[in-house]
């Protein structure tokens, strides 16, 4: 197997270590069924450079690039409308997987990597529910996740959760609800918004300058 045709430059290396923090995302969120590989094209040789839940296909970082992996990344390169795909496979144990083939690209736009999922179907159907509900030990805390429009909406909808919490908090004394209201809201990174801090003033009834006072004070 022969290496490929060009080096990576420092940001192409930046970009595929920047990966690492998605596949440990990734193979987090499915638990030990999913095998997750971020390939380096530089070296088809040793084209893993980082693998988690390995021991799926007995690999680990620095094993080379597979039969399979190279036909289709052959594929990719030239058709250019063609940046991910996904197909079925069996590991050398006859054990069937879906795998998931994604391309990374560097600076100069070519293919400098792959990111790769492999879910196995081999998977005891109690060990994978097992990774997708809430271990009965752990403190889980419950969430209600707003999914919205537009960051306007976002906005207001984050400043009602606020100011019900602070209203019915009756240790809270009057003169210090906006305050308290404005410090929650920080808190949710709702003033990295765009025009947030003049929305917020509005619907408050204060002026901007009030609410940059605040948010000043927290700082």
């Amino acid at each position: 197997m022969e290496n490929s045709n060009h080096s990576l430059t420092k940001k192409d290396l930046e970009t595929l270590n920047s990966y690492i923090h998605v596949a440990e995302a990734t193979a987090d969120f499915w638990g030990d069924c999913c095998e997750v590989v971020v390939h380096n094209l530089e070296n088809l040789d040793h084209s893993v450079m980082f693998i988690l839940n390995g021991h799926l296909s007995n690999r680990q970082a620095g094993a080379a690039i597979s039969d399979v992996t190279l036909s289709f990344l052959n594929r990719m390169i030239s058709e250019p409308d063609l940046h991910h795909l996904y197909y079925f496979a069996k590991n050398n144990n006859g054990e069937s997987f879906k795998a998931s083939m994604c391309a990374i690209y560097g600076e100069n736009k070519n293919i400098i990597g792959l990111f790769c999922m492999n879910l196995y179907m081999s998977t005891p159907i109690s060990a994978f529910v097992r990774c997708m509900v809430p271990e009965e030990n752990a403190k889980q805390e419950s969430l209600s996740e707003n999914f919205v429009e537009d960051t306007k909406e976002l906005m207001l909808t984050a400043l009602e959760d606020a100011k019900k919490a602070v209203y019915s908090n009756l240790s809270i004394l009057p003169s210090n609800k906006n305050k308290e209201i404005v410090a929650l809201l920080h808190q949710k990174g709702i003033f990295n918004l765009k025009d947030s801090v003049i929305t917020i003033a509005e619907q408050l009834g204060i002026s901007k300058n009030t609410v940059y006072m605040h948010i000043r004070n927290l700082k």
